[in-house]
């Protein structure tokens, strides 16, 4: 499909009211036999390695399930090297980077600003001379997002906004998509300085979940805010690799590094990644 008229399309489309029916429809229970071959004509299409999955397919009760579904344990070795942050999550390689002027690269010729990214100036500060990785998410991936350092939880943001699809056309021919588009960051205080994932919202994506907070879901007309959690009670504890939250369907990781002595492996653009990758590392311990 062209480009310009697949997003002019979508610019009629009622994206998050949408998304809200498709995921509610992805949970909501069908005959077993119907389920069943959803599921698997889903693993057809898409190549998903069923053995990977942390039970059979028939196993799972709906297709939102299997969307969602845990890996085997020890499907992802973590690297576990000192001084060593990861890939938060399965897919490929968007782009990655330093940031530039409080910048970093959405495609090729179209920039977008750290600042508008996290909705805080004052945030924004404290990485503009660091660095960043962008891992998409494709149907055929695995739907949860770990933490790819370990450290303590200090900050929480909902941001909410649109939900445009994170797809080729979407990044090369929407204006800063990800600032547009809702998400939840996730801030992290630890050996590498402070970390921020970005779980940016798609159409499609019925919601946005986190294991460190059941108040937060998005996509359900609540409204965004900062959560700072107390670094001398309840700030939670996280390792490397610990399970973040979930993508109820398929979207976007993005990781801001702080520290000026973040470098980056050397990730190729368009490559696959897995969880547990490094991806980073500090320069001095």
């Amino acid at each position: 499909m062209n480009d310009a008229f697949f997003i002019g399309a979508l610019r009629l489309l009622p994206k998050n009211a949408w998304s809200r029916a498709v995921g509610a429809a992805a949970h909501a229970p069908m005959p077993r036999r119907v389920t069943q071959a959803a599921i698997r004509a889903f693993a057809r299409a898409y190549h998903v390695d069923a053995d990977e999955a942390d039970r059979p397919l028939d196993e799972y009760p709906t297709v939102g399930e299997f969307f969602t579904r845990r890996l085997r344990s020890g499907a992802r070795p973590i690297d576990e090297r000192p001084g060593v942050a990861v890939s938060p999550a399965d897919g490929h390689v968007l782009n990655c980077g330093r940031i530039e002027n409080g910048t970093l690269i959405q495609a090729k010729g179209r920039r977008f600003s750290v600042a508008d990214l996290l909705r805080d100036e004052g945030e924004a500060e404290r990485y503009a001379h660091g660095a960043w990785l962008t891992v998409y998410l494709s149907p055929r991936d695995y739907h949860r997002v770990h933490h790819p350092v370990e450290g303590q939880i200090v900050a929480s943001r909902y941001i909410p906004g649109h939900l445009w699809p994170v797809n080729r056309a979407a990044v090369e021919h929407v204006d800063d998509l990800f600032c547009i588009n809702e998400r939840l960051i996730t801030y992290v205080d630890g050996p590498l300085g402070e970390v921020a994932t970005i779980m940016v919202g798609a159409t499609s994506v019925g919601h946005i979940t986190v294991r460190y907070d059941e108040n937060l879901v998005t996509n359900h007309g609540r409204p965004g805010g900062f959560q700072r959690y107390d670094a001398a009670g309840e700030a939670p504890k996280v390792g490397r690799g610990d399970e973040l939250g979930t993508f109820h369907l398929g979207s976007t990781v993005i990781v801001l590094f702080a520290g000026r002595d973040i470098v980056l492996e050397p990730l190729e653009e368009g490559a696959p990644i897995r969880l547990g990758q490094a991806v980073a590392r500090r320069s001095r311990l």
